[in-house]
């Protein structure tokens, strides 16, 4: 079932107190991006979190799952966790998990590649003996 369109407007209000986010449909669901960095998704009207080692502990301790799919026989366990009730509920309680769930999202990106070239070796002519 795809995220209706009232539940992604409620879920980027429960937000506000985190800062400006951007909420983009995607298959079926939605992610939730602040400055272009993905940290949440939205799937049948569930909210995922980002977490990492640094984070999961905390899902786990409130016995929240993590966010799963099926393709192709094979289930997917992805690094988006099932947010806690009380971000439903409390805005600073959602504030609190979001920046979490950023910080998350920041310590996974990967470094972005360098434009700058590396310097190439040229060989020296090999004198004739």
């Amino acid at each position: 079932m795809a995220a209706s369109a009232e539940y992604l407007d409620f879920i980027k209000e429960q937000l506000s107190g985190f800062g400006p986010v951007t909420v983009r449909r995607m298959f079926g669901g939605a992610g939730i991006f602040r400055d272009d960095l993905m940290f949440a998704l939205i799937a049948d009207e569930t909210l995922y979190l980002k977490a990492d080692d640094a984070s999961q502990r905390e899902f786990e301790a409130l016995s929240l799952p993590p966010f799963t799919y099926g393709k192709g026989g094979k289930r997917t366990v992805m690094s988006y966790w099932r947010a806690p009730e009380a971000c439903l509920d409390d805005r600073d309680e959602m504030t609190g998990w979001a920046r979490k769930a950023f910080a998350a999202a920041l310590r996974a990106q990967k470094p972005a590649k360098s434009t700058e070239r590396k310097p190439v070796r040229r060989r020296r002519p090999v004198k004739p003996k």
